[in-house]
């Protein structure tokens, strides 16, 4: 008896802290912060330059170039394509593709100069680009992943403007065709608006910043004031630190989930067909995530059990004991997670069993961040294309 009443007491915990991230922690399990419908043309299109770091990704750019060369953008605008010193062809592929599409937006293929120490390589490119662009008002940064629809450029820019936004940034939506991808990548997204949701981020002066790296458009002014790329060059979270930076300096920031609609989609191509993949994607920076303290790790190791594991674990035991105040408080707990987590369910176009799931696919991040931590103190940290930080 004293166990289940142990058991009973951490249930009801378990429901407290539901209770509270449901209520009180920016609403993270909604999906509908987005672009404002209400986007007003701009009297003046400024000019945008997109920089794209590019890393061994000629099997990519096929889905994902042809879309940013297409943009109908009434204003000038240019890709500058980085690449990073690939040994894939990717900028033959990028060459290639740009022929293949007449009157695309104009096309620059550079290489930088050899990464310097203190730098992680994507910033590294993203600076050379950045550099490239010149006096522009506006740089898009996205990723050599990320397919973009054809209005996305001016949708970004006119939301920008109209709200007066120093940085807009959009979630893609990710690639949900393998069993794996369907299980972890709602998820993934899921928690990323549960540590910096998107309404107290989106708040003028507000503490919480973040952006996703994957389509952040960001006036080159506020970029200069938060320091420039330099003023990140080693940060492996690369999106939240730009977030970090801009706000510090006195800018405005926004972030939100990408639009359905083909014309406005943003949306990543990059495949995960297994667990190993989407494994490497999370553990490269989930202990980074953590600022690399031990402290940090063992909280979050102990948080995610109490919140995510306990409420079916202690549903199984209330139900095989026949301990009803402990089966009703944990499987409301359960019930609780999962109503926050069927909005990004159906965002992702998953039946609403799916939400069920969670519990499973938040003991795979916890195993994911541990190995993450294990990875770093191998020497073996967050490794990405051949180099390692």
């Amino acid at each position: 008896m004293a166990a289940v009443t142990a058991v009973t007491a951490l249930a009801g915990l378990s429901l407290a802290c539901w209770l509270w991230l449901a209520c009180g922690q920016g609403l993270f399990w909604r999906t509908d912060v987005r672009l404002p419908p209400d986007r007003p043309d701009p009297a003046h299109w400024p000019e945008v330059a997109i920089v794209v770091p590019a890393r061994d990704e000629a099997a990519v750019l096929p889905l994902s170039l042809p879309g940013l060369l297409g943009q109908k953008y009434p204003g000038r605008a240019r890709v500058i394509l980085v690449d990073d010193h690939s040994s894939d062809g990717t900028a033959q592929v990028a060459h290639a593709l740009a022929a293949e599409i007449p009157g695309g937006l104009p096309l620059t293929v550079t290489t930088p100069p050899p990464l310097p120490e203190g730098w992680t390589g994507k910033l590294w490119a993203v600076r050379h680009g950045v550099e490239l662009a010149g006096e522009v008002e506006l740089l898009l940064l996205t990723d050599a992943d990320i397919a973009h629809g054809p209005q996305t450029l001016a949708a970004l820019v006119a939301g920008a403007r109209s709200q007066r936004l120093d940085l807009v940034s959009q979630m893609a939506r990710l690639r949900t065709e393998t069993g794996w991808e369907r299980l972890i990548v709602p998820a993934f997204v899921y928690f990323f608006a549960q540590l910096y949701p998107f309404r107290w981020s989106n708040r003028p002066g507000g503490r919480t910043a973040a952006a996703a790296g994957g389509c952040s458009l960001v006036r080159r002014e506020a970029l200069e004031r938060a320091g420039g790329v330099a003023a990140i060059r080693g940060a492996v979270i690369d999106d939240v630190s730009l977030a970090r930076a801009v706000k510090r300096a006195g800018g405005r920031t926004w972030l939100g989930l990408a639009e359905r609609p083909d014309e406005l989609a943003v949306r990543s191509v990059r495949p995960y067909p297994g667990l190993g993949p989407l494994w490497r994607m999370v553990s490269r920076s989930a202990y980074a995530q953590l600022r690399h303290s031990p402290v940090l790790l063992l909280g979050t190791v102990l948080g995610l059990a109490l919140i995510y594991l306990l409420p079916p674990v202690a549903t199984a035991v209330g139900l095989a004991t026949g301990a009803w105040p402990l089966l009703a408080v944990a499987a409301a707990a359960w019930a609780l997670m999962t109503a926050t987590y069927l909005p990004m369910t159906r965002y992702y176009d998953r039946p609403t069993p799916a939400a069920l799931l969670l519990p499973f696919t938040a003991l795979l991040y916890l195993l994911m961040t541990v190995d993450s931590a294990v990875q770093h103190y191998r020497g073996r940290g967050a490794a990405w294309k051949g180099r390692t930080y």
